[in-house]
């Protein structure tokens, strides 16, 4: 069988199905090859001496681990000078990162978590690198933290690379889900699987039941009927999976279905969820959708949300379609009741 590398997969979908633009074809190739430059950094571990804190917070107010530091300069030192972005976020970063001047600007938009599941960093647990690319859409000289705030569905591409026993770069580019596999002795990526599908039915779910208390009724009402197993509602056994590492949690589900859940939490109310909505939950929404899945905040499809700061944060379930549609459905019984009341 031959093997088809990540050029020339990207080459086939700009030349033979006009579905990129050159510019972004380049573009996905220099986030694929920095995330090999992570890969490395985080298979040396203690070895490279890359573990542990770095003593500092993020703007999330999160302590930063010190391979969220390099992972966060690898990517920004492979992409500012290949012509390709006007500017860059990441988690890591209080505002955005305009390319300088001293390169050439093009077209498009970087955000980026460099390292999703940076708790899991110091045991040796899969973690990963999600992107998402926007089109800058503005033609005002310059570039502002306002081109970024975009609804997911606007994505030109995303992904994410899951560092774990294999190397794997996860890519949606609005034509199904694609999966290259690193072949670390040749140094290249190589496609392994594509057209994901999500499973549209389960009898998985992926959520941390420590917090179960402050969730809001309707999620709960959900994780209550999964746990009464086949005597209950749902008439099925369902099992648990949680990682703590949203790469390796949706990775799981896009490759065997299932269903993730970062829900709306009591005890910070004001705040409407964790995960990032432009540079975690937007990207993973695109590829569970391009995979036949759902993705929702709960009430609304994740991918017409529309941000209202860089930094955004969001809940989110995703998934196998018909338990996402459950769960918002829930929540969006729960809504009428009390506009009711």
């Amino acid at each position: 069988m031959k093997k088809i590398s990540l050029t020339q997969y990207l080459v086939e979908q700009q030349r033979e199905h006009g579905r990129i633009p050159g510019q972004l074809r380049l573009l996905i190739e220099v986030v694929a090859r920095a995330c090999k430059h992570i890969a490395i950094a985080v298979n040396k571990g203690e070895l490279g001496g890359v573990l542990g804190s770095a003593a500092s917070e993020n703007v999330q107010g999160e302590v930063q681990k010190k391979l969220d530091i390099i992972s966060n300069e690898v990517l920004i030192e492979a992409n500012e000078w290949g012509g390709h972005l006007a500017a860059m976020a990441s988690e890591e970063m209080d505002s955005i990162h305009v390319v300088p001047n001293r390169y050439p600007q093009g077209e498009y938009l970087l955000l980026y978590d460099p390292l999703d599941g940076s708790s899991n960093i110091d045991v040796n647990v899969s973690i990963g690198t999600i992107f998402s690319v926007l089109r800058k859409v503005g033609h005002q000289h310059g570039v502002s933290e306002e081109d970024f705030l975009q609804p997911g569905r606007f994505q030109a591409a995303a992904g994410y690379c899951i560092y774990g026993p294999q190397t794997q770069l996860v890519l949606t580019v609005g034509n199904g889900v694609a999966i290259f596999t690193l072949d670390r002795e040749m140094g290249s990526w190589v496609l392994t699987a594509e057209n994901m599908r999500i499973p549209e039915d389960t009898k998985e779910f992926a959520i941390n039941m420590s917090n179960l208390r402050h969730w809001a009724p309707p999620m709960r009402r959900y994780i209550d009927e999964c746990l009464a197993g086949s005597p209950g509602p749902r008439g099925k056994d369902f099992n648990m999976r949680w990682v703590a590492s949203m790469v390796a949690d949706v990775h799981r589900i896009l490759c065997r279905g299932g269903v993730f859940a970062y829900p709306w939490d009591a005890r910070d109310p004001d705040k409407p969820g964790k995960l990032r909505l432009l540079y975690e939950a937007n990207p993973m929404a695109f590829l569970v959708e391009q995979a036949g899945g759902a993705a929702t905040n709960g009430r609304q499809r994740i991918l017409d949300l529309m941000p209202g700061k860089l930094h955004e944060r969001v809940s989110v379930v995703l998934g196998s379609k018909h338990e996402v549609e459950r769960i918002t459905a829930y929540h969006l019984e729960e809504k009428a009741q009390a506009a009711k009341a």
